[in-house]
This record gives structure tokens, C-alpha cells and sequence, in this order.
């Protein structure tokens, strides 16, 4: 994920500096560095982890508590291919590929 990418995220999402800092347990300076790209002169690169938290969030994930419950999300519905009661993807549904 290149800076400007992070930044297509955020708006995509209509989600201030601030609000995208709270979603990914970040403070509001990181989103500021990933945007940028750059640190006091020195390149920033995005870690694994808030790229995937990034993916996460795009998907409704507001939060994760393990495989065998059900992941709490943000103001949208869950997934169609999610059963509602368990929060486990059903058999046939997406696997990282765009429907």
C-alpha cells in the first residue's frame, strides 16, 4: 500500500485523520506520516498489520475476538456471506478475490 493509496482508503471511507486513527489504534500523527509517505525525511512504509486492519475495515470489521466468535462490526450489515449467528464465512463465499 503506497501513501496515496492510504490516503484513497481513508476518504473512501469518509473518515477524518482522527477517525481512521481511532479505527486502527493509531495516533492521528501516524495517519499524517503513512499519507505523506515520509517522516522527518525519511521514507514511511506501511506495516502488514495496519494494511490488513486497512482491509478489515473497508469490509465492516470494526474489531476481531477470535475464530470462534463472532467479529463485531462497524455501522454496516455483516458480509452476505457471513452467517449471522456464528460470524463464520459460509462454504462458497468470497476468499480474497472481488465478487
Amino acid at each position: 500500500m503506497e501513501p496515496h493509496d492510504f490516503r484513497k482508503w481513508r476518504r473512501q471511507l469518509k473518515l477524518s485523520q482522527k477517525e481512521a486513527a481511532n479505527a486502527l489504534g493509531l495516533k492521528r500523527r501516524m495517519i499524517q506520516y503513512y499519507e505523506k509517505g515520509e517522516r522527518d525525511g525519511e521514507k514511511v512504509k506501511i506495516p502488514l498489520a495496519v494494511r490488513l486492519a486497512c482491509y478489515a475495515i473497508s469490509e465492516g470489521i470494526a474489531d476481531y475476538h477470535g475464530p470462534h466468535r463472532k467479529p463485531a462490526y462497524r455501522d454496516v450489515e455483516a458480509p452476505k456471506d457471513v452467517d449471522q449467528k456464528d460470524g463464520v464465512q459460509k462454504a462458497g463465499g468470497r476468499k480474497g478475490g472481488k465478487d
